[in-house]
């Protein structure tokens, strides 16, 4: 017979949040800033991948950042929507320094996440709704005095949504990244709802083709992405994913690929001459991908590497959802369920988010460090070993730190 947990995971279509997978053979699921601009010495890592000029580190520029990896880094954060093939795609970025005075930060309303029959105020009326705002901006003036910077793709968890770990995103933002994420089709929430709300979905899961389609677009930065030609360092990427979005550690074979990431996933990255490093975050009280399977991945993948724990957390805590609110303090899932909201009563098997956790924002700042220190150790080729090492003598909740060599 199964546990309920087992049955949880069989059920991971009908989550409300980013948890599990519907795919077996996928993993699953500051203080004061000098704005000075600094040039970063590129060392040993300087390479060129087929079909990628690269301009490197030695060749870019950046503010000084913080050396706390979790602290916000100097620019405001700009954010923009385009789309790329069947793709909605946000794209946050360094925006020039001051020219978000003024402008009401970018909010999101969840609802928009839903299947169509369930959006607007069809289902939830706008005073329930939870609006989740962005500190960025949309639609400011990129920075062009410095970079071209490195890029990272975001890929969310089943039943998730691009903005799902909007935090992190801003913040890798903030120090010095081209942040983009999309909606995956067959995979967000509305296509997830849509088997239960007799809606039709959007298109099939295509995990693999849709990383490809916004790595294409990245490099060739034309159309509605020309305002990034010569902004973007094709050579300098990162790929990191939530849950079925891990998918993105055996990605590391694609062109300017250095550095993966798995947040709560259980897929070793895959060995690559152009890889140079791995990251593995989970929570010790991971209810969906256990933190033993996590703890696996790191072990089965190629040096260097890092994984780290965080303390008495559980699936969502690389994501902002466990505390995405509305104006009365009701989490989605609560506020799912009192509306009526197709699927909802599934939701709650696969919700990881327990009284007993951590408060969100704790674990936040955690995954945040490391996620933060390595990319910017990999990509803006930054000596940041210490400040790596001195994240579980500094911040609270850490298990464990690994890494190797």
């Amino acid at each position: 017979m199964r546990t309920m947990r087992a049955w949880a995971g069989a059920l991971a279509l009908l989550s409300l949040t980013g948890c599990g997978d519907d795919d077996a053979s996928a993993p699953l699921d500051a203080g004061g800033v000098d704005a000075a601009p600094t040039i970063v010495d590129a060392g040993p890592r300087e390479r060129t991948d087929a079909g990628a000029t690269s301009v490197g580190c030695e060749a870019s520029t950046r503010l000084a950042v913080p050396d706390e990896p979790e602290a916000r880094g100097p620019w405001p954060v700009g954010v923009r929507t385009v789309t790329v093939g069947r793709l909605t795609v946000d794209v946050w970025y360094p925006a020039q320094l001051g020219s978000e005075t003024g402008v009401a930060p970018a909010t999101y309303d969840v609802r928009d996440w839903l299947p169509e029959s369930q959006r607007g105020d069809a289902v939830i009326p706008d005073a329930d709704a939870p609006i989740q705002t962005c500190d960025c901006h949309r639609d400011l003036p990129i920075d062009a005095e410095h970079g071209p910077y490195p890029l990272v793709v975001f890929v969310h968890g089943t039943a998730a949504f691009r903005t799902q770990s909007l935090s992190f995103l801003t913040h890798w933002a903030s120090r010095g990244f081209v942040v983009v994420a999309t909606d995956h089709p067959g995979l967000y929430l509305g296509d997830l709802l849509a088997i239960v709300c007799a809606d039709p979905r959007t298109g099939p899961r295509m995990l693999e083709e849709d990383v490809d389609a916004m790595l294409d677009a990245m490099r060739a930065t034309s159309g509605e992405l020309a305002w990034l030609a010569g902004r973007v360092d094709p050579a300098r990427i990162g790929l990191a994913g939530h849950s079925a979005g891990g998918i993105v550690t055996s990605l590391s074979d694609r062109a300017g690929v250095r550095v993966v990431i798995g947040l709560s996933s259980n897929g070793a990255a895959r060995e690559d001459p152009g890889l140079e490093g791995s990251l593995f975050v989970a929570a010790t009280d991971d209810a969906v991908v256990p933190y033993s399977s996590t703890l696996s991945a790191y072990e089965g993948s190629p040096e260097p590497k890092w994984f780290l724990g965080i303390q008495g957390s559980g699936h969502l805590a690389p994501s902002d959802l466990c505390d995405l609110e509305n104006e009365e303090g009701q989490n989605l899932l609560a506020v799912a369920q009192e509306h009526g909201v197709c699927g909802a009563q599934f939701a709650g098997m696969l919700f990881d988010c327990q009284p007993d956790h951590v408060d969100p924002e704790d674990a936040r700042v955690v995954g945040r460090a490391i996620t933060t220190a390595v990319l910017e150790q990999i990509l803006w080729c930054a000596d940041r070993s210490a400040a790596i090492t001195a994240i579980p003598e500094r911040l609270e909740h850490v298990e464990e730190l690994r890494s190797a060599p």
